[in-house]
């Protein structure tokens, strides 16, 4: 088994070619790993789809065929050559795949680095994936040791310590384009968290900001948390042409602001587009101030460089966390662990057929047959256990048993290990 993971980032990606190879919904995400799955070569698969990311993450049998695959697929859907896919992903296998997971679930691959969203967003595919059964034990071992890795980046550094996000470093931006924002009038497009970050961070810059989303009761829900005002979608052509800040963040796989509705103003406009798809396609002057992600990188370079010695403090941690998950995960094969369950019963059957012989209970010329016996009590005994033993190996929750009994097996460094040969003959015996 193989760990594979094929990344789209704005570290190699422009914001054009992220947006054909974003996955919005649900639907689309359901079509996508049902045909990666379909693969002989992959077992299981978690797809991540953000503003800054595309990625595939799975588990595999053959790295070759299955990043071949992967591509292919992308390129279908994309309408992009495979070509140019292969020239732009970062593609990373086994320790490479889980060091890159790590630091994604960490924070450190990020745009904005110690931002807070990406944590929410990785449980988020994964628990959609596991879900639906796309994904097992194999992906669910990796994802929870991620997070436990991202927890321990958080609490040992102060790479979070003032939470930031791409919506919050868009607000840093108009702030710096505007004089002051208090007072005027602001519309939030959209009630996910990026829209929730970014109607917090205007209210508590004095702006008076309005939510407006297809589903007005999620809007309102959204505005009574956040102490903001409601506007119907239906008013959005006329929104638009009225309001001098903007941001939106909707999940729309098409843009919901094009030439069509927009008209010239006397003021100037700054927009915010955060989505992916872009919820803003426009063509017209119009004193139009228009941002997407990938205008922000000013502020995020600065970003990096004040946390940069979090960061380096970080990277030693996941470091550490991958050689961990790998010594981990050998100690969860369970044919190892049986040969060893065998191997101390093979030793307590010889101790106790030598005592009885040496005491004089049995005649010595009965040894082997004492010590054939001994074995044969505890062959029949061990044999039920060690067979549920490997029908759950492929569970979920048989890592938490498989632990266990490493712990209850593990063998004193002071115990001399009776020599292999009785424990094969031993388990040829119970097979």
């Amino acid at each position: 088994m193989h760990y594979l993971n094929i990344s789209f980032s704005h570290k190699n990606s422009t914001l054009e070619i992220r947006e054909k190879l974003s996955y919005p919904n649900e639907e689309n995400l359901h079509g996508c790993l049902k045909k990666l799955n379909a693969n002989e070569a992959i077992n299981e698969s978690i797809l991540i789809s953000t503003c800054n990311r595309m990625e595939v993450f799975c588990s595999c049998n053959d790295i070759a065929k299955a990043t071949q695959h992967i591509f292919e697929l992308l390129s279908a859907r994309a309408g992009i050559k495979i070509e140019e896919l292969e020239g732009r992903a970062d593609i990373f296998d086994d320790s490479s795949a889980i060091h890159h997971l790590f630091s994604v679930a960490s924070s450190l691959d990020s745009m904005v680095i110690g931002e807070t969203q990406i944590s929410g967003q990785l449980k988020d595919a994964f628990r959609f994936s596991y879900d639906n059964g796309y994904s097992g034990q194999k992906l669910a071992r990796a994802m929870h040791n991620a997070f436990k890795c991202a927890a321990k980046v958080r609490n040992a550094t102060d790479i979070s310590s003032k939470p930031v996000s791409i919506a919050s470093v868009a607000v840093s931006k108009l702030k710096s384009l505007l004089d002051d924002i208090k007072g005027k009038k602001a519309l939030v497009i959209g009630i996910g968290e990026m829209s929730e970050i970014t109607a917090k961070h205007l209210l508590s810059n004095g702006a008076d900001v309005y939510i407006m989303n297809r589903t007005k009761e999620k809007a309102v829900a959204l505005a009574d948390a956040c102490n903001a005002k409601v506007l119907d979608m239906d008013q959005l052509p006329t929104a638009i042409n009225e309001f001098e800040i903007l941001f939106t963040a909707t999940s729309s796989y098409e843009p919901i602001i094009t030439d069509e509705i927009i008209q010239s103003c006397d003021f100037d406009r700054y927009w915010f587009d955060l989505a992916l798809p872009r919820d803003i396609n426009y063509h017209k002057g119009n004193r139009i101030n228009l941002y997407v992600i990938d205008d922000l990188k000013s502020i995020v370079t600065e970003n990096m460089g004040l946390r940069e010695e979090s960061a380096r403090a970080s990277h030693s941690i996941i470091g550490r966390a991958v050689v961990d998950f790998f010594e981990w995960l050998n100690t969860l094969d369970i044919e190892p662990m049986i040969k060893e369950i065998y191997q101390k019963a093979s030793l307590a059957a010889s101790m106790e057929s030598k005592r009885v012989i040496d005491n004089g209970y049995i005649p010595k010329e009965y040894e082997a047959q004492v010590q054939k016996m001994a074995e044969q009590v505890l062959k029949r005994f061990l044999h039920d256990m060690t067979k549920k033993m490997r029908s759950v190996s492929e569970e979920t929750k048989s890592d938490m048993i498989t632990s266990a009994l490493q712990f209850l097996i593990q063998n004193d460094k002071k115990v001399v290990v009776l020599d292999e040969y009785k424990c094969e003959r031993m388990l040829k015996g119970q097979q």
